[in-house]
């Protein structure tokens, strides 16, 4: 017979809800001044549609992780910390880039994101390889958009 965890399954619905119901509420209010098609782009650009399923994605592996972490009881202050700290720096990112068309200064806060995710990462894996491993794609996702942030910085300035 099997048996249904409904705590394990609660932790990680919270978990996974959080970053998407955030992600998605600022995507919604800041919609109106996405300028993105407007601005001239530089090589590798992806589409603009791209973004949404991206970082949807994202806000899923990086809820699935964090589950991981906290399921199994290895969410200390330091863990729960930095993870809610690189979320909340996420979150105000496109406020900076697409509302107060502050390039440079998100440029500067995008790279501050990269360095919380990686942190972020790194303890993860020391407490389980795979929450860790989960936070890569993020990782990778955060430093290619940081190149696009200067990017478009530097073309549209």
């Amino acid at each position: 017979m099997i048996r249904i965890d409904w705590q394990k399954i609660k932790i990680f619905a919270i978990a996974i809800l959080i970053p998407v119901v955030l992600g998605t509420a600022v995507g919604l209010l800041i919609s109106g001044s996405m300028d993105y098609g407007s601005l001239r782009q530089p090589p590798l650009a992806p589409p603009a549609v791209l973004f949404p399923i991206v970082w949807s994605a994202l806000y899923v592996l990086m809820g699935v992780s964090y589950g991981i972490i906290v399921s199994r009881g290895l969410d200390d202050r330091g863990a729960k910390a930095v993870y809610f700290s690189q979320l909340a720096v996420n979150l105000l990112w496109p406020v900076f880039f697409f509302v107060l068309k502050w390039r440079l200064f998100a440029f500067i806060w995008i790279l501050v994101l990269a360095v919380l995710v990686i942190v972020t990462a790194v303890r993860f894996y020391k407490r389980d390889k795979t929450a860790g491993l989960l936070q890569l794609p993020y990782v990778v996702w955060t430093v290619f958009a940081s190149y696009l942030n200067i990017a478009v910085y530097i073309l549209n300035g």
